[in-house]
């Protein structure tokens, strides 16, 4: 990977790392769907201004079927799973769950694309998620009733990520990342409109959910999206899907910086041993070094 590609790396996962503050914030006031209709509208809303001015809204038409599956793949439906499951477990503990993503990507890459990891990568992919283990060893738990259907959404919903990164590079492998990042979030929007109509809330969501909501929608969707689909083309979804394990990471220090919580000995093992797998995954490193 190139040193651009690194920084992106790093980049989406700091900003993925608080979106399941910001969704923990917002998602009780919003209920799921809605939150989700919202984060992907305003998302939307955002990059369509800038898609119009960089390449045109022609290609949104020319790749339509193919962009309003992936929006249904890669958004409307995980987003909604992660944004449920959040109301019935900790946002440390979905993010454990997140961190699966990889190992779908690689499990579907190897069925569906014959992209078959070498030892470093297969390494790399353990190591990792060995790291997410040690990082929250203690500190998740599961709460209130209906734990296990969010356990199961959040499972799903990262299956459904490595199902759709491979679908981009197999699909879409050619379209600019800005072009697949709106089109993918106005399908999403247009699916999760009537739903979000049908289960909006009666009580107004506060300001602070609000604020929530829009930071969710314009930095870790929209902006998030751009890095996400550039990476995607530039070093393919194994690698890009690594990512998720640099979520739970910064999720500590997100909470950290802006929760006041203590950072403990556990936290800096297990952040390092995801950087350690994170560098393998990616092929930063070579595995013998």
């Amino acid at each position: 990977m190139k040193t651009r590609d690194i920084v992106d790396l790093l980049v989406l996962g700091a900003i993925w790392g608080a979106s399941f503050l910001f969704m923990r914030v917002a998602v009780p006031e919003f209920g799921a769907i809605p939150l989700i209709a919202a984060r992907v509208g305003i998302a939307a809303m955002f990059l369509i201004p800038v898609l119009a001015r960089q390449v045109g809204l022609r290609p949104l038409y020319e790749h339509a079927a193919k962009l309003t599956l992936l929006g249904a793949i890669n958004s409307a439906i995980p987003f909604s799973l992660f944004a449920y499951a959040v109301l019935s477990v900790t946002a440390g503990f979905a993010s454990v769950l997140n961190s699966t993503a990889p190992l779908f990507g690689a499990l579907v890459a190897f069925v569906w694309l014959r992209d078959r990891p070498g030892p470093a990568r297969i390494a790399g992919l353990i190591v990792g998620f060995a790291g997410v283990l040690v990082l929250v060893w203690g500190r998740v738990s599961v709460a209130g009733d209906g734990a296990g259907l969010a356990v199961l959404a959040a499972l799903t919903a990262s299956v459904l990520y490595g199902i759709s990164a491979n679908y981009v590079k197999k699909r879409l492998g050619g379209v600019d990342s800005l072009v697949v990042a709106t089109g993918s979030l106005v399908a999403a929007t247009l699916l999760l409109i009537p739903l979000a109509i049908l289960y909006w809330p009666e009580n107004p969501p506060s300001a602070r959910s609000w604020i929530s909501a829009v930071l969710l929608a314009v930095i870790c969707t929209g902006v998030a999206y751009i890095l996400y689909f550039r990476l995607l083309s530039r070093v393919g979804p194994s690698k890009t899907l690594a990512v998720t394990y640099l979520i739970p990471a910064f999720g500590v220090l997100w909470g950290h910086f802006l929760l006041r919580e203590a950072i403990t000995p556990s936290m800096v093992v297990g952040c390092t041993v995801i950087l350690v797998g994170t560098t393998l995954a990616t092929g930063v490193i070579a595995g013998p070094r």
